[in-house]
């Protein structure tokens, strides 16, 4: 007999379609329409269910029961794409020239919102002055994400007499297109605005995983 944990696991944990879970688990497609009606389990809502059963498009998924330095981690991120992310769109677009920044703000994609490496983008803005390979070399270097996934390149016509004053590895955008990810994060920034702040420890304990967070983003 199919058990209601045996059901949760493949429809809510694994994303499973009914269709899907039903054939997984051996029974018809009503059984399984049936059995969940006796179990009380929830279905998924048409938007769920609609992004859920899009296989072609890979899911993000959010880290739970963070640690201290996952906290301040998330945190940093949050505040790095309040000042210098698009808000506006269905499109996640991080904009900076600093390596460090880049580095930290794909740390929180990667490690607490749990993105699909697949999914980013890189969009560089240049200057003629620039040799565009060695600038796509030193962003894959410092973002890790294939020259495969970095799209045609913004070149600005650049003038000689200015050249000290352009930036030596001009602009990177960082780009993950998923407006549901985009909301969330949007969400968060507003927690922040009024006042929805997490609670850290004080003391040496406070101290202590601040270095623990150090530690980690220098690597």
């Amino acid at each position: 007999m199919v058990d209601k944990t045996q059901i949760q696991a493949l429809y809510w944990d694994k994303k499973y379609t009914i269709k899907e879970t039903a054939k997984k688990l051996d029974i018809s497609f009503w059984m399984l329409y049936n059995l969940m009606n006796k179990y009380k389990i929830n279905r998924r809502d048409s938007s769920q269910a609609g992004y859920n059963y899009n296989k072609i498009k890979p899911q993000f998924e959010i880290k739970q029961n963070l640690s201290i330095a996952e906290e301040k981690l998330k945190v940093a991120g949050i505040m790095l794409y309040w000042a210098e992310g698009t808000l506006k769109g269905r499109t996640i677009d991080f904009v900076n020239s600093s390596p460090e920044m880049i580095r930290i703000f794909l740390r929180f994609l990667r490690e607490i919102c749990g993105i699909k490496e697949e999914r980013l983008k890189v969009y560089l803005y240049s200057y003629s002055q620039h040799n565009l390979r060695k600038l796509k070399s030193y962003w894959h270097k410092v973002t890790e994400i294939p020259l495969s996934q970095f799209t045609k390149p913004y070149i600005r016509e650049s003038n000689s007499n200015l050249s000290n004053r352009k930036l030596s590895h001009g602009l990177v955008h960082i780009r993950y297109n998923d407006s549901r990810l985009l909301a969330l994060i949007k969400t968060w920034i507003q927690n922040y605005i009024y006042g929805q702040v997490p609670k850290w420890p004080k003391g040496a304990d406070c101290l202590k995983s601040s270095a623990s967070l150090k530690g980690e983003v220098e690597k």
